[in-house]
Protein backbone atom coordinates (compact mmCIF):
# COMPACT_ATOMS: atom_id res chain seq x y z
CA UNK A 1 0.00 0.00 0.00
CA UNK A 2 1.11 3.71 -0.89
CA UNK A 3 1.19 6.74 1.59
CA UNK A 4 -2.06 7.89 0.27
CA UNK A 5 -3.70 4.52 0.30
CA UNK A 6 -3.00 4.43 4.21
CA UNK A 7 -4.53 8.22 4.86
CA UNK A 8 -7.49 7.27 2.95
CA UNK A 9 -8.26 4.21 4.99
CA UNK A 10 -7.23 6.54 8.10
CA UNK A 11 -9.70 8.92 7.32
CA UNK A 12 -12.38 6.38 6.53
CA UNK A 13 -11.45 4.87 9.77
CA UNK A 14 -12.17 7.99 11.46
CA UNK A 15 -15.19 8.90 9.54
CA UNK A 16 -16.73 5.49 10.67
CA UNK A 17 -15.90 6.33 14.62
CA UNK A 18 -17.18 9.17 13.89
CA UNK A 19 -20.47 7.68 12.44
CA UNK A 20 -21.02 4.84 14.77
CA UNK A 21 -19.99 7.28 18.07
CA UNK A 22 -22.68 10.16 17.24
CA UNK A 23 -26.50 8.63 18.02
CA UNK A 24 -24.71 7.88 21.41
CA UNK A 25 -23.82 11.35 22.01
CA UNK A 26 -26.47 13.61 20.73
CA UNK A 27 -28.62 11.16 22.58
CA UNK A 28 -26.50 12.03 25.81
CA UNK A 29 -26.39 16.01 24.53
CA UNK A 30 -30.13 15.84 24.06
CA UNK A 31 -31.04 14.62 27.42
CA UNK A 32 -28.27 16.68 29.75
CA UNK A 33 -29.61 19.85 28.26
CA UNK A 34 -33.13 18.96 29.01
CA UNK A 35 -32.43 17.78 32.66
CA UNK A 36 -30.34 21.01 32.97
CA UNK A 37 -33.11 23.12 32.07
CA UNK A 38 -35.63 21.11 34.15
CA UNK A 39 -33.27 22.02 37.19
CA UNK A 40 -32.70 25.78 36.14
CA UNK A 41 -36.61 25.62 36.02
CA UNK A 42 -37.51 23.85 39.53
CA UNK A 43 -34.26 25.24 41.07
CA UNK A 44 -32.99 21.79 41.95
CA UNK A 45 -29.47 21.83 41.71
CA UNK A 46 -28.73 18.10 42.64
CA UNK A 47 -25.67 16.96 40.55
CA UNK A 48 -26.31 13.37 40.75
CA UNK A 49 -29.75 13.94 39.09
CA UNK A 50 -28.62 14.27 35.44
CA UNK A 51 -26.66 10.65 35.24
CA UNK A 52 -29.22 8.07 35.05
CA UNK A 53 -31.55 9.94 32.54
CA UNK A 54 -28.51 9.78 30.28
CA UNK A 55 -27.62 6.58 30.72
CA UNK A 56 -30.92 5.26 29.72
CA UNK A 57 -31.09 7.53 27.17
CA UNK A 58 -27.68 6.20 25.49
CA UNK A 59 -28.43 2.51 26.24
CA UNK A 60 -31.78 2.97 24.45
CA UNK A 61 -30.07 4.60 21.81
CA UNK A 62 -27.73 2.56 21.03
CA UNK A 63 -30.77 -0.93 21.15
CA UNK A 64 -32.32 0.87 18.56
CA UNK A 65 -29.18 1.90 16.33
CA UNK A 66 -27.11 -1.70 16.76
CA UNK A 67 -28.21 -2.55 13.05
CA UNK A 68 -27.18 0.45 11.53
CA UNK A 69 -23.83 0.61 13.82
CA UNK A 70 -23.21 -3.01 13.01
CA UNK A 71 -23.67 -2.37 9.45
CA UNK A 72 -21.36 0.40 9.32
CA UNK A 73 -18.35 -1.20 10.87
CA UNK A 74 -19.01 -4.44 8.89
CA UNK A 75 -18.44 -1.62 5.79
CA UNK A 76 -15.20 -1.18 6.99
CA UNK A 77 -14.09 -4.20 7.84
CA UNK A 78 -15.01 -6.30 4.64
CA UNK A 79 -12.89 -3.23 2.85
CA UNK A 80 -10.10 -3.41 5.27
CA UNK A 81 -10.14 -7.28 4.53
CA UNK A 82 -10.49 -6.63 1.06
CA UNK A 83 -7.32 -4.52 1.12
CA UNK A 84 -5.27 -7.56 3.46
CA UNK A 85 -6.49 -10.27 0.66
CA UNK A 86 -5.79 -8.17 -2.65
CA UNK A 87 -1.87 -7.47 -0.57
CA UNK A 88 -2.81 -3.49 -0.52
Amino acid sequence: MTGPEVLDLGRDAIWTLIIVSAPMMIAGLVVGVIVALIQALTQIQEQTLVFVPKILAIFITMLIALPFLGATMNGLMTRIAGLIISGG
